[in-house]
């Protein structure tokens, strides 16, 4: 399998509240594959600490060609991804995070499935949530394998796991890349994505080992997070991409989940029953 010799950029950002143990982690997970990138990019979104400033430097002696753009402002998520994938220089590209380890083969088995499947512009996998170690799983999340079915699955929740994929760069592009929406600038790409035509697969394997905890949870729930999803769900019913019925269905769940909800109660509710 690892005669595949095609390019592939990787692309993760940095920010000031990032860990730098966790961050060397992942950084490491994807520059140690058993089909290595051609380049990774780092963007360095906004001021960080000194301690995240040493990481970085211990990297890049690790890996000389390691490419970073730096911005003077943290400019969130969307805006860090979409210059790493602007700059690179390879016609595919994978998605990592600053705190997640990718598993040692996955970009050989993104490649293989890509090379197999030429009609695909986006692939991923499935995730294993932990705590503190990788062997401390808390949960999974899988999503469908399947075009048709991915798409199906849009209508009701986000059907990829944005840490484990791999696209073409010019299927991303080609729909304006990634656009800031706080907290969902993912699901809506991939939502402009289905409305292009472009087609989706997901591998049925853990990918990535995804790092959480009680904040992760925090993160999912309050008028603000709900309120940028409600805004999802009325941009598909706008676009004719789900019915009105299926709109108040999804904006009801996403308020009890989100704003009547406690937190504990939401991330049991998240590692149990919402994951598949």
């Amino acid at each position: 399998m690892r005669n595949i010799d095609v390019p592939y950029t990787v692309c993760l950002s940095v920010y000031k509240n990032d860990c730098p143990k966790y961050f060397l982690a992942a950084i490491r997970s994807v520059a140690q594959q058993t089909i290595m990138p051609y380049e990774i990019i780092l963007t360095i979104d906004g001021p960080i600490s000194s301690e995240l400033e040493e990481s970085i430097v211990l990297f890049q002696k690790e890996y000389p060609s390691l490419r970073i753009i730096r911005f003077l402002d943290n400019k969130g998520h969307a805006a860090a991804r979409q210059a790493a994938i602007e700059a690179a220089k390879t016609d595919l590209i994978a998605i990592m995070d600053s705190d997640d380890i990718s598993i040692s083969n996955r970009m050989e088995l993104e490649l293989q499935y890509l090379q197999q499947h030429p009609e695909v512009d986006i692939v991923g996998g499935q995730i294993e949530e932990f705590i503190e170690n990788e062997s401390n799983i808390v949960g999974k999340r899988v999503v469908p394998l399947q075009d048709g079915n991915i798409k199906k699955y849009l209508k009701k929740r986000c059907p990829m796991n944005l840490v484990t994929v791999f696209f073409k760069k010019d299927a991303i592009q080609r729909v304006g890349g990634f656009v800031d929406w706080y907290c969902e600038e993912d699901y809506y790409l991939w939502i402009r994505m289905a409305e292009a035509s472009c087609v989706f697969a997901n591998i049925d394997k853990t990918l990535v080992f995804v790092r959480v905890g009680n904040e992760m949870y925090q993160r999912r729930g309050g008028w603000k997070y709900f309120k940028s999803e409600e805004k999802i769900q009325r941009y598909m019913f706008a676009h004719n991409l789900i019915r009105f019925h299926t709109y108040l269905y999804n904006t009801i769940i996403r308020f009890i989940l989100q704003v009547l909800m406690p937190n504990k109660l939401r991330g049991f509710i998240f590692q149990k029953f919402a994951r598949t």
